[in-house]
């Protein structure tokens, strides 16, 4: 008995094989390790309270302190509810980026004024070496500032 393959056996296999092709594609780009040749770690759990001091680079502009509660969002995306003690900043809601041991905490108060925060995250993953942009011109208390600060886990 002669089997002749048809179309949609052919078309069958066709789309397993790409399939098949894809699977392993999503696999090898998952596992891949970093150049060093050491296996990507996880990113850091920044959740939690962290607190600190953050200095202007600029002398006329008084330190400020700032707290952050950092909790997944109903979406499970970090983000942080600050309080801060500045002249140009109110309480901000921030959305928490974490990429290896890079740490940025981004966002604004109810008038608008924003706030950036960029750091790392130190080995013991207690302590953000960090530098702040903030941007209070919208309210019109402050204008832009700079500097930097820690944030410590408590």
């Amino acid at each position: 008995m002669n089997r002749k393959p048809t179309a949609t056996r052919i078309l069958l296999l066709s789309f397993l094989v790409i399939m098949g092709v894809a699977l392993l594609f999503a696999t090898s780009r998952a596992v891949t390790s970093s150049p060093s040749g050491a296996t990507p770690q996880p990113a850091a759990d920044l959740r939690g309270t962290w607190s600190g001091t953050f200095f202007s680079k600029h002398s006329s502009v008084a330190p400020f302190t700032m707290t952050v509660v950092i909790n997944p969002d109903a979406r499970g995306h970090l983000v942080g509810n600050s309080t801060l003690n500045s002249d140009c900043l109110k309480g901000a809601q921030l959305e928490v980026t974490v990429t290896g041991s890079k740490v940025v905490l981004a966002g604004s108060d109810e008038e608008g004024d924003s706030i950036t925060v960029r750091g790392t995250l130190d080995s013991t993953g207690t302590l953000v070496k960090a530098s702040y942009i903030l941007n209070g011109s919208a309210s019109g208390r402050c204008e832009t500032d700079d500097g930097t600060g820690n944030l410590a886990r408590r």
